[in-house]
């Protein structure tokens, strides 16, 4: 119970100094990070959103991005990474890792989303979820291996330290090439979120080629 208060308190800071943030116009709409974090594709452009799975915000902006994602040119790379504080959010992005390890996220990833955000499960007990992605054609015994395996223990250590790095407190937030962090609300909304990434985008690349 204490790790779910966590959780919520969590959320409700988060969106708090977002809505602060944005109602601010003289506030920038994103955070030049202190030290640059090195990408993990070196030549691309590198987004990625952290985000979780117990989110109700993360889960309205799938439609939105989820098509922005399907449409990036071949010189960016996205990538999604659970946040985790600790309780559910580990669980949840254990739980991302395994699959995303097994390579099977894409395939899985919406039905996990629905499943908490709609359909009310916690997903939070190891064999639970094990149960649930056999429905969607994941094979359980060689889910709960990969669970537990060094793989998936070493991505979560280095998810949480990125994290850090990222200076994020709440989610979801993005990050274009390891340099700028916003999030949705001191984007402006969704879609202003999807416009600011571009405009980044835009000006990484633009950086490139006057370097050469």
């Amino acid at each position: 119970m204490r790790n779910l208060i966590l959780s919520a308190a969590l959320i409700a800071v988060s969106l708090f100094g977002m809505s602060a943030q944005a109602a601010d116009p003289a506030t920038p709409p994103y955070v030049e990070l202190s030290s640059a974090v090195p990408v993990s594709e070196p030549g691309k452009i590198e987004v990625v959103e952290m985000f979780w799975y117990g989110c109700p915000h993360c889960y309205a902006f799938e439609p939105t991005i989820n098509p922005w994602i399907a449409k990036l040119p071949a010189d960016v790379h996205f990538v999604r990474i659970p946040a985790m504080f600790g309780g559910p959010w580990d669980a949840h992005g254990q739980l991302f890792i395994t699959l995303d390890t097994m390579g099977v996220e894409q395939k899985v990833h919406s039905a996990i989303f629905d499943a908490i955000q709609k359909g009310g499960k916690r997903l939070t007990d190891p064999n639970d979820m094990a149960d649930f992605v056999a429905t969607q054609g994941v094979d359980k015994a060689k889910f709960l291996e990969t669970f537990n395996s060094f793989a998936v223990k070493g991505k979560i250590a280095q998810y949480k330290e990125l994290a850090k790095k990222y200076e994020i407190t709440g989610v979801p937030t993005m990050i274009v090439n390891g340099k700028y962090r916003f999030d949705i609300g001191s984007a402006g909304g969704p879609e202003q979120a999807l416009a600011l990434a571009d405009k980044l985008i835009a000006q990484e690349r633009a950086a490139v080629t006057a370097a050469k």
